[in-house]
Order: structure tokens, then C-alpha cells, then sequence
């Protein structure tokens, strides 16, 4: 699982956004990771609609995998309300663990993993006030940064001297969606995210979500944020969409 030199080889990907007639499309990319990394790490909108028949066509593709694949669901996976039967659909695959609010061990780091929810960056983050449509959207952030919260405690607590990766759709900084249209920053993460975050001294972070965004940026404490949505990897000269972090 490891390299001769110690460090864990993780290769991370968001947006993937798998369709039903992508047979055939995704499993040379998987093989290639299966070569290159230790660990694949999937970011959220596995699917395109939110259909499970989708999730279905994505586990075909990952059976080229053959090291451990740690993913979170996205928004595009919750769009039919279908997203247990994703997730249910995901853990078919035996190397398949889905992350939401959990964390686990693979090659000697820990990883915790959640979706995330906007609600706006550092000056601009939006307060819980005003009508209860908006304290639920608030609210949504507020828990989704709980979930990450504890699954990094338990680490902690179990795995004190791991480093620790993050994993989420929603970005936890700001650096990382500029790109997208200012108007709707608010939906695409929130600097809530960020501070359990450095309070608990992540490596690193890889989410998706901002197909228009930038590919990397820091959180407060050193944390680096990387943007590993396919559009942005492949913008960024990825001709073979996905990044590889050693730690």
C-alpha cells in the first residue's frame, strides 16, 4: 500500500458526473489510477441526474480499480432524493467506502470525508436570521461542519499521530471557486468548513463542485485546498484527469 519511501500516493477526482451510456468510458482512467496511487479519492457528483442506474454504470467502470476508493456524494447525487440508493449502489464495489460524516484509515492516513453545503465565504457568510427557509439553509452548513468535526475528532482520539485528509464536494474556501460567478459564491461552500479544519490540523483537502473555479488554495493554518473538479484538472493541462498528492 505504501511507497518505499514512506509516503501514501492519493489520487483525487471530482465531478465525474456518470451517465448510463458511459460504459466503456471511465475504466481505462481508473486502471491508470490503480497504477499511480495507493488510494483514489472521489469527490462528490458521481452522477449526472442522481439516478441510481448511473451509480451502477460508475461501479461497473471502478472494478478496473483495484486499490481502495474512498468517495463522498454530491449535489448532482441528491437531486432525484435517490442518494441512499447511490450510496447503497456504491458499497457493491468491495474497495468502495463512502464517506459521510465517517472517517477511516487506508496506508497509514486518516481521512475523513463529508458533502458540505454553501452558505458564503468570510465577511459574506451567511448568518442564521430571518426567515426559517434561510436558518435551514445555514443550518444544513452548520451540521455538515459537525459531521467533518467529529469524524476528524475520532481520528484524534484513535489515530493521534496520522496526518489527516479531508474530503468534501463543497469547497471550505474561497481561493478555490474564484473562477465562477461571484452571485453565486454562496452555494458553492462555506468558510465554515475551514475551521475544524485547521483546528485539527488537516494536510489537505480535496473537494469539487466549482467546475469554473481555481485548482488550489490555503486555509487558515497552513491547510492546502485543492480543486480536483474534472472541468478544473483538465483546464489545468491533466490530460489524464486526476491529481496525485503524496503524503
Amino acid at each position: 500500500m505504501e511507497q518505499a519511501n514512506g509516503k501514501t500516493r492519493i489520487a483525487a477526482l471530482g465531478d465525474i458526473h456518470t451517465q448510463e451510456g458511459d460504459k466503456g468510458k471511465w475504466a481505462p482512467l481508473f486502471e491508470e489510477v490503480s497504477k499511480k496511487a495507493d488510494v483514489f479519492l472521489l469527490c462528490g457528483d458521481l452522477t449526472d441526474t442522481g439516478d441510481e442506474t448511473e451509480a451502477q454504470v460508475l461501479v461497473e467502470e471502478l472494478k478496473a480499480c483495484t486499490i481502495p476508493i474512498l468517495a463522498v456524494l454530491g449535489n448532482h447525487d441528491h437531486e432525484k432524493g435517490r442518494h441512499k440508493l447511490i450510496r447503497q449502489v456504491m458499497l457493491q464495489h468491495h474497495q468502495v467506502r463512502m464517506l459521510d460524516g465517517e472517517s477511516v484509515v487506508v496506508a497509514n492516513v486518516g481521512f475523513a470525508g463529508i458533502k458540505g453545503f454553501g452558505g458564503g465565504f468570510d465577511k459574506h457568510m451567511l448568518s442564521m436570521f430571518g426567515e426559517g427557509a434561510m436558518k435551514a439553509f445555514v443550518q444544513e452548513v452548520v451540521d455538515e461542519t459537525l459531521h467533518l468535526d467529529r469524524a476528524l475528532a475520532r481520528l484524534d482520539q484513535e489515530h493521534h499521530a496520522l496526518k489527516k485528509i479531508a474530503i468534501m464536494h463543497y469547497s471550505p474556501i474561497k481561493d478555490t471557486v474564484i473562477g465562477e460567478p461571484e452571485e453565486i459564491f454562496p452555494f458553492l461552500g462555506s468558510s465554515r468548513l475551514a475551521e475544524p479544519l485547521s483546528r485539527r490540523g488537516v494536510t489537505a483537502v480535496f473537494h469539487g463542485h466549482a467546475h469554473m473555479g481555481a485548482f488550489s488554495g490555503e486555509a487558515p493554518g497552513g491547510v492546502k485546498v485543492f480543486n480536483v473538479s474534472k472541468p478544473v484538472l483538465q483546464r489545468e493541462g491533466y490530460q489524464t484527469p486526476f491529481f496525485l498528492f503524496e503524503v
